[in-house]
């Protein structure tokens, strides 16, 4: 399995380069040559399956000959083993034909812990094998960064710088973030958004003379085994609604793309999925895009779910990548665009084949709030705001197709807007109650690349 870059001119990479990489030295994003297909048959095997063997079955062909069976078996035995519920990724009925996909009983309560807790043990695993030790550096709008910091903290290999907007994450995502004590792991809050952080990150992986000395890596949903790692659970929650004979829909609320794009991935290796759609927020620039073709960045508009809170989503190049025929240059041109003016048009040819892959819908803060009311009253379910968001736009797409909504948190990481709605504050679990007496430890920096490089330079191992 050998995977290539979106913008065409990086070298073509194995499974484990392109993980300990992540972003291409082109400025592109890594992507399999071919997706391996599942047949019908493999994917009803799937049914009555434990999570971690679904897991090897769907990833497997993905990794080459990096890891032996064992080895890879027993990674994702260790990844998972620390979830709060027995199914890892349940599924719960909220309405007639709509479902809630939970995401959130992992050791941070975020989604992202599907993919940071597996590539904590990837990472390991390889720096382990070939003695070398790398600098991992994300940018975070929430639970990214979280997850990220609990799935590294204390490893041997690896120092973790995570990049987040001051004051525009929650508290308790921030505390995840600052509160971990080991000194591999240290969390920069950036003068700015989100998109600044990324940005920031994206230049200090094209800055190859930093690149390098410091052997960068990113864990970001750039890296494509957090995308890999992701499209387990749309094969566990279709198959545990009938798959492959009940072809089935998700609403995945979104940012920067990468979770719905493992979506599509699932769909390219046989999942009958027939819907994908994207719910976003008022930063809206994805179901904007798929609606008038045109992708213009405006300013993030900070919301009550605060991970949604993006204008230039990294991942939607790799969809761009498929649109546009896998022609890369065409890809850059776009990119080059992007950072130049803002924006670009998307051809007519490349939109209508994205308008065949994903439908969109946004919710206003105050349709979200209303959803997260109304979805505890009607049925005692208690959502985060982002799971809200997704819960809204699926119920404009409902038809007879059992559709699924991903639950992506818990309410308890965004307390204030779920108390706000429902007059109730959620409680953390109770493996996190002391969360808010733990001291914090962070670092604030403005929004200046070569700052930023100075103190990682700095605090990494040497």
């Amino acid at each position: 399995m050998q995977y290539i870059s979106t913008r065409g001119a990086a070298p073509v990479l194995e499974f484990e380069a392109t993980m300990l990489t992540g972003l291409a030295r082109d400025g592109g994003l890594y992507l399999p040559e071919h997706v391996p297909p599942m047949t019908q048959a493999e994917i009803a095997g799937l049914a009555g399956q434990s999570y971690e063997e679904q897991a090897f079955a769907i990833m497997r062909p993905f990794i080459g000959q990096t890891f032996s069976d064992a080895e890879f078996r027993g990674l994702i035995d260790t990844a998972y083993a620390g979830f709060g519920h027995p199914a890892r990724a349940p599924v719960k009925q909220l309405a007639p034909n709509h479902f809630l996909l939970e995401l959130f009983h992992g050791p941070t309560l975020a989604f992202k812990d599907f993919a940071m807790q597996l590539i904590g043990q990837l990472f390991e695993a390889s720096l382990q094998r070939s003695g070398n030790r790398v600098t991992i550096v994300g940018a975070t709008s929430g639970d990214t960064g979280s997850a990220a910091i609990e799935a590294f903290r204390g490893l041997e290999n690896v120092d973790v710088f995570i990049l987040y907007p001051h004051g525009r994450v929650s508290d308790v995502q921030r505390r995840q973030m600052t509160t971990p004590s080991e000194g591999n792991v240290h969390a920069l809050a950036i003068d700015g958004d989100f998109d600044t952080c990324q940005a920031l990150v994206k230049d200090m992986f094209n800055d190859f003379d930093f690149r390098d000395s410091v052997h960068l890596a990113g864990v970001n949903s750039i890296n494509w085994a957090r995308v890999l790692a992701q499209v387990v659970y749309f094969f566990s929650a279709a198959v545990s609604l009938g798959a492959p004979h009940r072809p089935v829909s998700f609403t995945v609320p979104t940012g920067n793309f990468g979770d719905i794009f493992a979506g599509y991935i699932a769909r390219q290796m046989g999942l009958a999925i027939e819907s994908l759609v994207v719910a976003t927020n008022h930063n809206d620039i994805l179901h904007r895009a798929l609606g008038s073709g045109g992708y213009v960045t405006d300013g993030v508009k900070p919301s009550i779910s605060p991970s949604m809170d993006i204008q230039v989503s990294s991942n939607f190049e790799r969809a761009l990548f498929d649109a546009y025929g896998r022609d890369g240059g065409a890809v850059a041109q776009l990119m080059g665009e992007l950072k130049a003016g803002g924006g670009f048009r998307i051809s007519q040819g490349a939109l209508e084949y994205l308008r065949d892959c994903f439908g969109s819908g946004r919710a206003s803060e105050e349709e979200t709030s209303a959803t997260i009311t109304r979805i505890a009253r009607t049925t005692g379910e208690v959502l985060c705001p982002h799971s809200a968001v997704g819960v809204h736009v699926a119920e404009a797409h409902l038809c007879a197709t059992p559709m699924i909504t991903l639950a992506t948190a818990h309410p308890a990481k965004f307390p204030d807007a779920v108390e706000d709605a429902t007059g109730q504050r959620p409680a953390l679990p109770a493996r996190m109650a002391d969360l808010f007496d733990r001291p914090e430890r962070m670092t604030r920096l403005p929004n200046d690349l070569r700052a930023v490089q100075a103190l990682i330079r700095e605090r990494r191992a040497a």
